[in-house]
């Protein structure tokens, strides 16, 4: 599907939509805790279903109780077979289930979608058989099986934050006391941190020096019975860039006061860039200012990589985006795609291979995008036609379900000023 829009400024009220990376967490807590927990959603995107859909297959009941408010039961699931996993593209779903499948040692088939069979899983998988699973790898399908042991674990912290999460998330539970290793260089260190509160949100006692983790075993989870999934940094930050394109602003609401998403960077990111930034309690406001060039390290926030660079193309002077090689890994390679869909509106991108350099300054004509199947994609370039001379066709549009069902709905709704 292609959705046509309009080029001009964008102005008025939003809310940024709840956290798929937290409630995938939240979910994965209760569904390995002893008692019922209701957990507020908000908007179910593709990634939440997902993982709603393994933890229903795997250790619980998950019933939606009103709109994106899911009841989850834990309970056994006994089967015959392997269970089949259905996680789409979602790479924390399977990343954070793989793990927890062993220690409930459970036989799977996790079910994969689009570019997720090709993202790396080492090395992860050689922790995962060095401590008793088994995994093989049969085109879109994973195929685990084996019971986890606990003890010594170690994992190198540069590859995915997921994996660590993965690890965190089901050394708990095993029979016997364990610790775990981070080793070298730790990026996207925010999602890691969310994942601990999560753990200690549910009563998971484990202690942290430096880089070594030990987690005493036979824990159990218990989540508050109710709980709400709190705003998501990263899908605002379409809304708040849009603002640093506007001479009256953009205002998102629902930004959590206090939170430990990387992604809450986008805030200070847009006032180094010369916007104007307001923080009033859960509400920010983005207004236009003089926008010039800066270097952005993408290393612990390399989902903000394609707006950031969006916003880039308006600023006066060279704007380097810097240790961001792993977003080739995305759902798109999103350092070709980024590029891609600055060029094609008129953009100069030079692109390396672990960053971009965007020649800022130069006007945007419009044209027509290819989202790639990548939903931060296809929503930077509705960022982008805020600064095009005319409109901007967005092909394959409802790859935004992704993470953000709600978006095209939500971008109508602001005003566009011509």
């Amino acid at each position: 599907m292609n959705i046509t829009l309009k080029s001009g400024q964008r102005c008025g009220v939003t809310s940024a939509p709840s956290s798929k990376s937290h409630a995938q967490r939240l979910l994965i807590c209760a569904g390995l805790g002893e008692g019922a927990v209701t957990l507020d959603c908000g908007d179910i995107s593709k990634d939440i279903a997902a993982a709603a859909s393994c933890v229903q297959t795997l250790c619980a009941n998950v019933t939606e109780l009103g709109e994106g408010v899911l009841r989850v039961e834990p309970c056994a699931k006994p089967t015959s077979g392997a269970k089949a996993l259905h996680c789409g593209e979602s790479g924390s779903t399977l990343r954070f289930l793989i793990p927890v499948c062993g220690a409930l040692g459970e036989s799977v088939v996790f079910k994969m979608e689009g570019r997720l069979s090709e993202r790396p899983l080492s090395p992860l998988d050689e922790v995962l058989t060095a401590h008793g699973m088994t995994l093989e790898r049969i085109g879109t399908e994973l195929h685990c099986a084996g019971r986890l042991t606990g003890g010594e674990f170690e994992i190198a912290g540069n590859v995915s934050s997921q994996f660590i999460s993965g690890l965190l998330f089901v050394l708990p539970l095993l029979n016997t006391d364990s610790t775990l290793t981070v080793t070298g260089k730790l990026e996207s260190s925010a999602y890691i941190a969310m994942t601990e509160n999560a753990l200690r949100q549910s009563g998971i006692k484990f202690t942290k020096n430096d880089n070594v983790y030990t987690i005493p075993g036979r824990q159990r989870y218990h989540l508050s019975e109710a709980c709400t999934v709190e705003g998501d940094l990263s899908n605002a930050a379409f809304f708040l860039c849009m603002g640093a394109l506007s001479d009256e602003g953009v205002t998102v609401q629902n930004i959590p006061e206090r939170t430990s998403q990387g992604d809450k960077r986008i805030i200070d990111i847009l006032r180094l860039f010369g916007a104007d930034v307001a923080v009033s309690g859960d509400s920010v406001t983005v207004k236009k200012g003089r926008l010039t060039a800066c270097t952005v390290d993408a290393a612990e926030i390399p989902d903000l990589v394609p707006v950031v660079s969006t916003v880039a193309a308006a600023a006066e002077g060279d704007t380097h985006i810097i240790n961001a090689a792993r977003v080739r890994l995305k759902e798109s390679d999103r350092l070709m795609t980024t590029a891609t869909l600055l060029r094609s509106l008129g953009a100069s991108v030079e692109e390396l291979p672990d960053g971009l350099i965007i020649h800022g300054g130069k006007p945007l004509h419009g044209g027509t995008i290819d989202s790639f199947n990548d939903h931060r994609i296809a929503m930077s370039a509705a960022v982008a036609a805020c600064i095009c001379t005319d409109p901007v066709t967005v092909t394959g549009c409802e790859c935004v379900n992704k993470s953000f069902p709600r978006f095209w709905e939500k971008f109508n709704g602001l005003e566009c000023r011509q």
